[in-house]
């Protein structure tokens, strides 16, 4: 099987000027993709660099980060991804851990420093020595090393990774505490094309747009394996907005759109949704949080397309998958059905299985699971079962076809006197409620109850919401008391964590304060 970075170099012989990357500015074609990739990895074997060692890759969105990230795959380097909201602590924690040498950046990003941050992180790390600068997306080669001779391509083939070896690693994109390092080979993502193809129906004529941050899987598949894998075109957002993604899905006729709900959802609560034709797209992947169904639903019947996802985890991969020939409840009550090759059994807290139950924390052993954590045996400890299972951390139903619905996670359960209460279902309920644009529940300490049900909002431009409002609501939907809030905070903006989802461990700091302050 051939490395991504030999299919672009073919590319680059069949249909050099086909366009692999658009951004806001610019096109990348497939002859300068291996080409500028080719030289970015020369001019790193150049700064001493030895095979396996880690490059730290912090770029924001754009053909860019492909380039370098190819570039360091033909020079036989492992990336370390890091993605563009990346916190000062969680860079060099991950450098740190990684053992990087080198650090690719802009010179600044969104008014830093990059250098000052290079020679600091220096200071406390004895591996990096290294900071390769990039000035634009597009200058990855001219910025770094004009005039450099030609890259001896012979050399780039001895050293170049290979499918089944390490070539990225990439943080989980948890909401509290610092990140691990997930390892990555290129046979799983591949395993991974293989299956979006074929739910999706995808071919080369598709046009992608992917909005997720290129280090993290759902990034990874979106935009870096699956369009060079069949010869597409993909556009890239430096800065993810919906007005900026609705008007780039009508210019470049976009067919497959690939967005966190967080952003679909936004781009449903935009006007400018209405002044864009979107008759070109056809298929929404979404995912890495719960897909609410009334917004998905309206993301169809709104758009024409259908709402597709695969459920899993960075370090799982996926466990299952929605495909366009499934109905819409299938599509969008559930998570798909099971992927066989992921071998998927349930467990329950003592680690029994209990598949046969419909119900559990789902395990998996396949070809798309990853190779656990890097460096970090304890880690890789609690990810594995003594028989080698990798659990997800969520709670889980499988019906009699096979199709998988999650309950709730693990650790995102509010107990209230004793009774789960699913965080994902509260959010999914509070979400219909016309005023909110964006939900997310947390578990509210509480001296009597253990913990009560705190949610979390957007609105939409110019609406109001109150407590009272909300639960009346709520009731007169038949939603089950047990989920009712008792607590509303209205905020402009929920936060977010590196991966783009909700950071609900800031929520839980942010009541837990709220609460500390009402009582002092």
């Amino acid at each position: 099987m051939e490395a991504l970075a030999q299919r672009i170099d073919a590319l680059a012989r069949s249909k050099p000027d086909g366009i692999a990357f658009v951004c806001e500015t610019a096109s990348l074609s497939w002859r300068d993709y291996a080409s500028q990739s080719d030289r970015f990895a020369a001019h790193l074997i150049g700064l001493g660099l030895a095979p396996g060692d880690r490059v730290a890759v912090m770029l924001p969105d754009g053909p860019g980060v492909h380039v370098a990230f190819v570039g360091c795959e033909k020079a036989g380097l492992v990336v370390m991804g890091i993605g563009p909201r990346a916190g000062t602590d969680e860079i060099r924690h991950l450098i740190s851990r990684s053992g990087a040498s080198a650090l690719v950046t802009r010179a600044g990003w969104r008014g830093e420093d990059l250098g000052a941050l290079f020679r600091s992180l220096a200071k406390t790390t004895p591996s990096l020595r290294e900071h390769v600068q990039v000035e634009a997306q597009l200058e990855i080669g001219d910025a770094c090393y004009a005039g450099a001779a030609a890259p001896d391509l012979g050399a780039l083939s001895e050293r170049a990774l290979g499918v089944d070896d390490l070539f990225l690693l990439n943080s989980t994109s948890g909401t509290t505490g610092l990140p691990k390092c997930v390892t990555h080979h290129q046979g799983r993502w591949f395993n991974f094309h293989d299956l979006a193809v074929e739910s999706g129906e995808m071919t080369r004529d598709d046009v992608f747009l992917s909005a997720l941050p290129a280090p993290f899987g759902f990034g990874l598949w979106t935009a870096h394996f699956t369009p060079a894998t069949l010869g597409a075109p993909c556009i890239v957002m430096e800065r993810f907005t919906p007005e900026n993604m609705t008007a780039a899905i009508e210019r470049h006729r976009v067919t497959v759109l690939a967005a966190v709900s967080t952003q679909f959802i936004m781009m449903l609560n935009s006007p400018t949704l209405e002044k864009h034709d979107l008759s070109s797209l056809r298929a929404l992947y979404t995912g890495g949080e719960a897909v609410p169904y009334e917004r998905a639903a309206e993301f169809e019947e709104r758009t024409g397309a259908s709402v597709l996802q695969f459920y899993g985890s960075n370090e799982t991969g996926a466990l299952s998958r929605t495909t366009t020939t499934d109905t819409r409840e299938k599509r969008l009550r559930t998570a798909g059905r099971l992927i066989d090759s992921m071998n998927v059994r349930l467990f329950d807290d003592n680690l029994n299985d209990v598949t046969e139950s419909g119900e559990g924390q789902p395990g998996c052993k396949g070809p798309l699971a990853s190779h656990g954590y890097w460096d970090d045996a304890e880690a890789n400890a609690r990810l594995f079962t003594d028989a080698g299972w990798i659990l997800t951390g969520d709670i889980c139903r499988v019906d009699a076809e096979g199709y998988l619905s999650v309950v709730g996670r693990t650790a995102d359960f509010i107990i209230r006197g004793g009774k789960n209460i699913s965080g994902p279902a509260v959010e999914g309920v509070v979400g219909g409620h016309p005023s909110v644009a964006l939900a997310a529940a947390v578990a509210m300490p509480d001296p009597v109850f253990g913990e009560r049900v705190c949610v979390y909002v957007e609105l939409r431009a110019g609406a109001t919401l109150s407590l009272e409002m909300l639960v009346a609501h709520l009731e007169a939907q038949g939603v089950t008391r047990e989920w009712f809030p008792e607590r509303l905070v209205v905020l402009d903006e929920l936060p977010r964590a590196s991966g783009g989802k909700v950071a609900k461990g800031a929520l839980r700091e942010d009541i837990a304060r709220r609460l500390a302050q009402e009582s002092g």
